[in-house]
Parts: C-alpha cells; structure tokens; sequence
C-alpha cells in the first residue's frame, strides 16, 4: 500500500514532504528513522555543526538520538513549521528498552491533498541563543504568528514575586 505522501522540493526550505490525496486527524504517518547513536556519540560525529542551521538527529530520549543523515526515510524531509499540521510523538518501549522507543510522526488534524506536512521541531541548544544562532537557525513557515526560528526559547523560573531581604 502506497502512503499518502510524497516528497518534493518545498517552499519552506529545500525538500518538504506533500500529501497526495487528503489524510484524515490523527493518522499516524510515518517513523522517523536513522541510525541510533548515543548522544556522546553524536556529539563527537557532529561537533561544532550548529552553526550550519541543518540537522537530522532527533533526541530519542536521554541515552539515544536518531541519526537519519545515515539510513533515514523521508520523515526526515518533513518541515518545521510555527504553525504545525503534524506532530512528532515519541513512542516508549513497554519493557524499558530505551534502544527500541520510536519516533512517530502523526497528524494533529485533517491535511487536504497538496499541503506540505510540517511539525514543530522544537530544537534546543545548550549554548546562549545570540541572534546569530537565531538566524542560523531562522524559521521560513511563512506563517503570521511565525517566531522566526526554530530555536526554542529558553524559559527562565517564574518569579514569587517575592523579596528577600539581608
């Protein structure tokens, strides 16, 4: 059975991932796959690489990241979006088996045929998010309520609007 999807160039940014007949809310889509490497491993692989703007590895859980630059499929041309029509739900092993959790990539509702499938990477880096790192990393959703990054904004703890005094 074919799936109803297709990848081509994209508007967004180089490749994207198109449906090609109408898929209904809630389907779950494709898994997204690669070589699974630990993350130490994929620090040494891809150290210093953040200043590209460009990945595929997808933060598995706390022990593994998914690599789909090496046996990847076509989830890993899906588009991030400010705006998603799709989601990334991370399915756990039921015997704890953290090698075996995986990536699925779901719709949050219908898709009309022609729409370009997007979701919301959520990236997150260690370092300060500097406005270059942001424009690295800029988003290109074309959505109104677009952030203009992929980057996740780094939350600081609320305040008790408390004050202590010496």
């Amino acid at each position: 059975m074919s799936k109803p999807f297709k990848r081509r160039r994209s508007p967004i940014h180089g490749n994207g991932v198109f449906a090609t007949a109408r898929i209904p809310k809630e389907t779950e889509l494709v898994q997204y796959r690669g070589r699974l490497l630990t993350h130490a491993q994929a620090n040494r692989i891809y150290d210093g690489t953040t200043e590209n703007g460009h990945t595929f590895l997808f933060t598995l859980n706390e022990r593994y990241v998914i690599d789909a630059n090496v046996e990847g499929n076509v989830a890993r041309w899906i588009n991030h979006s400010c705006s998603p029509n799709c989601r990334a739900v991370i399915e756990e092993n039921q015997e704890g088996k953290r090698k075996q959790d995986r990536v699925l990539i779901e719709t949050l509702r219908e898709i009309a045929e022609g729409e370009e499938l997007t979701y919301d990477y959520g990236i997150s880096l260690e370092e300060r998010l500097t406005p270059r790192l942001k424009q690295i990393w800029a988003c290109r959703c074309g959505h109104p309520g677009c952030i203009g990054t992929m980057l996740k904004p780094k939350r600081r703890p609320a305040s008790t609007g408390r004050t202590q005094k010496a």
